[in-house]
């Protein structure tokens, strides 16, 4: 899954990478190095600029709430739980189906976080002890540093409690597509820790190399067999995973030491 991430770069950093052609300054976001569900993200999506004289399609960096919502429901309230969407059953979901075949986006990020639970720990779930498991945050990030081009979908949905002129009647939103986590060696990983990312957890995102971010935000591809197609997995081997302090489990902990590698995991040996 992603439960959390982090997304630090200016939206200048991000222009010419990814050919964005439209952005509004006012809606910079500050740099977040524990970003949240239900918080702002910047999205790279292709979608005409509304009453623009052409109709094609504008690469745009845009501001968007990370939990979907959908167009149908009667609130936002579920929103926090639809911060993801499986790439098994995206196409099928009635929350989902319509933005991914309509609405794609790009939800770049430095990287994410995956928790897993120490070795001594859980074995006192397994004994039926009542200590709350304590887990070890590790951070996935690209080899390279370069950007985490995470694949995701979104949706706009309109308050109908409030005139169309309240700057808040309509809301835009996002999920991230996950897919399950790959079984190969990581491309770097510490000497005691997982080699793998389905060591980590069993759902990673779905990372969409530079060769593959057009097709993924074309909105003129909406045929169900070629759209499968862009669920495929990344090549094996381009992420990297270290341990981070457990600080980053509360949500109020920010800053650029959430992402410090350790020199080992804060609690017991995991495996």
């Amino acid at each position: 899954m992603c439960g959390r991430f982090a997304a630090t770069r200016r939206p200048e950093d991000l222009i010419e990478p990814f050919g964005v052609e439209r952005w509004e300054p006012e809606e910079t976001l500050a740099p977040d190095w524990n970003v949240a569900p239900t918080k702002e993200v910047h999205v790279i999506l292709d979608r005409p600029l509304k009453d623009a004289p052409s109709p094609r399609p504008v690469r745009q960096l845009r501001v968007l709430r990370w939990g979907l919502v959908p167009s149908w429901a009667q609130n936002p309230d579920g929103a926090a739980r639809m911060i993801n969407a499986r790439s098994e059953t995206v196409a099928e979901k009635p929350s989902f189906r319509r933005p991914f075949a309509q609405r794609r986006c790009i939800i770049p990020a430095d990287g994410y976080y995956e928790w897993v639970t120490a070795h001594d720990e859980r074995q006192l779930e397994v004994e039926g002890k009542k200590k709350r498991a304590r887990k070890q945050p590790y951070f996935v990030r690209p080899c390279d540093g370069s950007v985490f081009a995470m694949a995701g979908i979104y949706e706009f949905w309109r308050d109908r409690t409030l005139p169309d002129e309240h700057p808040l009647a309509w809301w835009a939103t996002c999920s991230v597509i996950t897919l399950e986590a790959e079984t190969g060696p990581l491309g770097g990983a510490p000497a005691d820790g997982p080699r793998s990312l389905s060591e980590i957890h069993p759902r990673m995102p779905l990372m969409l190399t530079p060769d593959r971010w057009d097709a993924w935000l074309d909105p003129a591809r909406t045929d169900p067999d070629e759209l499968q197609g862009l669920l495929a997995p990344p090549p094996g081997g381009l992420l990297r995973a270290h341990p981070v302090s457990t600080a980053v489990s509360n949500v109020r902990n920010n800053g650029p030491e959430m992402l410090d590698e350790l020199a080992a995991p804060e609690e017991s040996t995991l495996f």
